[in-house]
């Protein structure tokens, strides 16, 4: 065990400043970087899934690497080529297309956890319109969307719920603390009904209104599909809960009588001493002010004396 330790020391050991740079970028860290995505195509494949990963290359851009050969290989039945890859170019996600006469027009998103797979959800095409296909003018590479998904199968229905957390961090994009107006022109819309997922994409754009706040338009500018749910890999419970922890440097520290209601509203308790109301200063008014003779009256026991009203 020891001499096992030593040689694992000497590997891991960088000898240069660029292998240290090239280690230490790989290293955990409190604050992830943006996950990225490889994308890839199997042993047989069809034009549609060549074109369809090419397109959802261009959305995902630059925070993803586009494998153009064949990779022989099937993810639900022996996915160490994959882990591999995931491990080489350390990509947290991935997207796998196929075709076969079983499962025409196969995609399979999914996601690692310490490069081993989490989950993998299995989506069929059945409609299919390019990037191309659309003669519009596109959002610039990098634009983080934002992400609609409409349809009750998302709140209720357990593999669309993960499959939603699937695509949300797949197209989610960077991390960022502030977007500006005019930042806020992609748009990208998934809609599960009837057992199908539909996802558009549209841009967004911005008209006078003849007020401060503009008139919004939305045009789409593709890809568009039409998906069907076949095969599903799910993590466990346990294995779900464990991907989902935080360091405990990231969790925000409780602040005792601090409160926030639904809307984010900061509610605070001040605990206080109890106070004598006898001895609170008040604000002094003229006309409450006690004449010097009631003032010696009132020491002495005796009644004041009325002053003389003449009729």
């Amino acid at each position: 065990l020891k001499e096992y330790s030593n040689i694992l020391a000497k590997i891991l050991k960088p000898k240069t400043k660029r292998s240290k740079r090239f280690l230490e970028s790989r290293a955990p860290k409190l604050t992830e970087d943006v996950k990225s995505a490889m994308i890839m195509k199997g042993g047989n494949t069809s034009q549609t899934i060549t074109q369809a990963l090419k397109d959802i290359y261009s959305l995902k851009k630059p925070n993803a690497v586009l494998y153009k050969k064949k990779n022989i290989t099937r993810p639900f039945e022996d996915s160490t080529s994959l882990e591999f890859f995931s491990k080489k170019t350390d990509c947290s996600l991935f997207l796998f297309g196929s075709h076969n006469k079983k499962r025409p027009n196969n995609l399979i998103f999914g996601r690692m956890f310490d490069f081993h797979v989490l989950d993998m959800i299995e989506l069929g095409i059945e409609k299919f319109t390019s990037l191309s296909d659309i003669k519009v003018s596109k959002c610039p590479e990098g634009t983080k969307p934002m992400l609609v998904f409409a349809g009750e199968a998302f709140d209720t229905d357990n593999e669309y719920k993960r499959l939603k957390s699937v695509l949300i961090d797949f197209f989610r994009g960077p991390t960022v603390s502030a977007v500006r107006l005019a930042g806020l022109e992609h748009v990208i819309h998934f809609t599960a009904l009837d057992g199908k997922i539909f996802m558009r994409s549209y841009r967004c754009l911005l008209k006078k209104s003849g007020c401060r706040t503009p008139r919004i338009e939305l045009e789409e500018i593709g890809p568009s599909f039409d998906f069907v749910l076949r095969r599903t890999h799910l993590a466990s419970d346990d294995l779900y809960k464990t991907a989902h922890r935080q360091p405990k440097a990231l969790k925000p520290k409780k602040k005792k009588n601090i409160s926030h209601d639904v809307f984010g509203t900061k509610f605070g308790r001040v605990h206080m001493q109890k106070q004598d109301l006898s001895k609170l200063h008040t604000r002094k008014m003229k006309g409450l002010r006690k004449r010097r003779g009631e003032v010696v009256a009132e020491e002495e026991g005796q009644a004041p004396k009325l002053a003389k009203v003449e009729s």
